[in-house]
């Protein structure tokens, strides 16, 4: 593969999960493409349960329903990822699933965010509701 503008050759992996898929419609911002600043080449992976959570939020009324069924379009620029046999919340699965397969995770859930730092995992959230960030643990 050949390098990307950063130099690298790998495809770094990032989890989105629900309320990053939301910001585009909640904020305006291009989440696809500011990742892609922030780390260069990535995949961009979404958890079947995740994607269940926007299909709920999407069915009301309002901002958060608009920014909701947005986040659904660009859940199939991703790759879904099936849903976990084990139970649990979907905060809980993210963790367990960047962990295993040592992904990044793009949340704007400030207690996701110090759950997966805690654990090394290298987290992606927004900043002043219109840049993204990235904080390496």
């Amino acid at each position: 593969m050949a390098p990307d503008r950063h130099g690298n050759t790998d495809v770094t992996l990032v989890l989105l999960d629900a309320n990053a898929l939301m910001m585009p419609g909640q904020f305006g911002i291009d989440l696809f493409g500011q990742i892609g600043e922030l780390v260069g080449s990535f995949e961009p992976l979404v958890l079947e349960e995740a994607k269940g959570e926007l299909m709920g939020l999407s069915r009301g009324c309002g901002r958060h329903a608009a920014a909701a069924r947005m986040g659904l379009i660009l859940a199939e620029r991703c790759t879904t990822i099936p849903a976990s046999p084990r139970g649990g919340p979907v905060d809980a699965k993210i963790a367990r699933f960047a962990e295993a397969h040592r992904c990044m995770v793009a949340t704007n859930d400030r207690e996701l965010r110090q759950h997966l730092l805690s654990r090394g995992i290298d987290v992606i959230f927004i900043r002043k509701q219109k840049t993204l960030e990235l904080i390496r643990s």
